[in-house]
């Protein structure tokens, strides 16, 4: 008989054999199917977790001034980044990093959520610049916030704050719409680009090129050592041309009032100062502007963001004038033996203009009509002109098109024709709107800028040069301190000839010079200022108006220009100044240009009391 007992025991060595061989077994074809048939996989995803290539951005490049003052540099940022897939769960990751750092959670998430759309193994910029008790808590709990690190970054800094800030701009940090468009070329999620001014219209010149390095790193995705490097290149150096003394003088001497003043080298077209005021503070833009500042500068109703200089539009007022006695020149509507008696007042169908000053000039001829700003006279030659032929001449002079200075959103202004007015209002052009158009007013619209070229190619004998703010660039192809200057363009010639140009010289230099002028009182001793006043209607003044404007609201007021050229007989600067309801460019828009005159011929040792 068998052995019950051993029998059992038979079975049951057998069954366990089974069972160990089918183990073996499952585990045999797991090993397969890992190594040979995902084993590229595992095998890439293994490298990657040890080892990494990690980016390494460029230094932006710096912004100097004309002279090699440094405005703009670069000073280290302590940037908090995670990488997601070091990071999981990265929801407790981020919960214990808002609570050691008090960052808010939302702040956090918000990035997170915003980041997982791109790579997970490339770090992911939570926040920049964060403080240093901020930076030794994260270092301090190293091991418990997996993929959390802290990278030290080059962060812009700028200099004088609010000085040039409309010139040199700002950065701001590339959104995700424009890093899937490809707009910036070797941009990063989390870099920063430029956004405005000189910032943005040199961001490929300032950028640079990244580096790189390949690094190995732990399980938690700590760094255990860098096996290579490509070291960036850092973006090229720039030298605006600007003059930093020029610039803050003259901000200096506009404090407290809203406008722009612009001033030129008339024999380039170099802008040696650009002042838009209010401005605002170029620092607070570095790592966002928070939402309070950013609401602030928006309800601000002197626009502190626009740049004034190229987007303030304003009627031109009787600096226009220039445009119209030129015209009337060319024409033949006039010459210097042409008067026109002024009683302070022209009838014109039935409507009565009115002159400035209410008992008249008397009579008057072209040169004394600049000089004294009589508004009769140049009623009378803008009806005899019309307003198709001074549009000609107004464009010929770069007044309502866009000078191209390197800067965005620049204005073009407005010149209005007859058919202008047709397409935009539908009703035909009316002969009184010419005599308004022939002294700066109704419809025309110029921008400081605009009118600082227009008097720069007075002073220059006709010449009209684009303007420019990029005076050269740093060249690295030689020594470090080698640049290469930016050539004057040249945008074309005023539609005078040298006998017309001679006599409108003659009438802007007695402005300043004749006791009759209306900017006698700017005048410097031993040297000769060449300019016309204006004074624009913010709207139409009924008599009572004019009789109590000093009663009118701030923002009723007229606007004050003035736009001059100094030394008049071979001038180095132009200036174009407009205070934004100054009401009086002889009392208020004048004086500052005199100002900034001074300043300049002080640098440049051509004042006739410098030593």
């Amino acid at each position: 008989m068998k052995n019950p007992d051993k029998d059992w025991v038979k079975k049951r060595l057998m069954n366990a054999t089974v069972i160990i061989m089918s183990a073996f077994s499952v585990l045999l074809m797991r090993f397969v199917y890992l190594q040979m048939i995902q084993g590229d996989e595992y095998r890439r995803l293994s490298e990657n977790n040890c080892i990494r290539l990690q980016s390494v951005p460029a230094s932006r490049g710096l912004i100097y001034d004309r002279n090699g003052t440094l405005l703009v540099d670069n000073i280290p940022s302590f940037d908090l980044k995670i990488i997601l897939q070091d990071a999981e769960p990265v929801t407790d990751t981020i919960n214990v990093l808002a609570d050691l750092t008090e960052l808010p959670i939302e702040e956090l998430t918000e990035r997170v959520d915003a980041g997982k759309k791109f790579s997970i193994y490339k770090p992911l910029l939570l926040k920049r610049n964060i403080t240093r008790d901020q930076l030794a808590v994260v270092e301090a709990h190293n091991f418990e916030l997996p993929g959390v690190k802290v990278d030290v970054e080059p962060m812009r800094n700028y200099i004088y704050k609010m000085s040039a800030a409309h010139v040199i701009g700002y950065i701001g940090e590339v959104n995700s719409q424009e890093l899937e468009n490809n707009n910036y070329p070797d941009v990063r999620s989390g870099d920063s680009v430029g956004r405005y001014g000189a910032e943005k219209a040199f961001q490929n010149i300032l950028h640079g090129k990244r580096g790189g390095r390949q690094v190995e790193v732990d399980a938690s995705g700590r760094l255990v050592r860098v096996i290579k490097t490509v070291d960036p290149i850092p973006g090229k150096n720039i030298l605006l041309t600007i003059d930093s003394k020029l610039q803050q003088k003259t901000e200096l001497i506009m404090e407290g009032k809203s406008g722009a003043i612009v001033a030129i080298d008339p024999s380039n077209g170099d802008v040696l100062a650009m002042v838009s005021l209010p401005s605002f503070d170029l620092n607070d833009f570095i790592g966002g502007i928070s939402s309070k500042n950013w609401k602030s500068l928006l309800a601000n109703p002197d626009k502190p963001l626009s740049n004034k200089a190229i987007q303030g539009e304003y009627p031109p007022a009787s600096t226009y004038k220039i445009v119209t006695a030129m015209a009337a020149l060319e024409e033949g509507v006039a010459d210097i033996n042409t008067t026109r008696f002024c009683s302070g007042e022209y009838k014109y169908g039935n409507r009565v203009y009115r002159c400035w000053k209410k008992w008249g000039h008397g009579r008057v001829n072209i040169v004394q009509a600049l000089e004294k700003s009589c508004d009769v006279f140049f009623y009378r030659a803008g009806e005899d002109l019309g307003v198709d032929t001074l549009a000609k001449y107004a464009h010929g002079c770069w007044l309502g098109r866009a000078t191209q200075i390197e800067l965005a959103n620049e204005r073009s202004g407005l010149i209005p024709t007859a058919a202008w007015k047709k397409r935009r209002f539908g009703t035909s052009w009316q002969g009184g709107e010419t005599l308004s158009i022939a002294i700066g007013q109704g419809f025309d619209l110029v921008t400081p800028l605009q009118m600082a070229i227009f008097i720069a190619a007075i002073g220059n004998d006709g010449t009209i040069y684009r303007p420019k703010i990029l005076k050269s660039i740093q060249d690295y192809n030689q020594s470090k301190t080698s640049y290469i200057d930016m050539k004057p363009e040249v945008l074309g010639g005023l539609p005078a000839s040298k006998q017309t140009l001679k006599l409108v010289k003659e009438a802007l230099l007695k402005v300043v010079d004749s006791e009759s002028g209306t900017a006698r009182l700017i005048r410097i001793e031993g040297i000769d200022i060449a300019g016309k006043t204006g004074t624009a209607q913010v709207f139409t003044l009924t008599k009572r108006d004019r009789d109590s404007k000093r009663k009118l609201d701030y923002h009723l007021r007229d606007h004050a220009w003035f736009v001059c050229y100094a030394p008049a007989e071979k001038p180095v600067i132009a200036v174009s100044v407009i205070i934004e309801h100054g009401e009086h460019g002889s009392t208020t828009a004048a004086p500052l240009a005199s100002e900034v005159i001074r300043t300049w011929l002080e640098i440049k040792g051509m004042m006739p009391n410098a030593k």
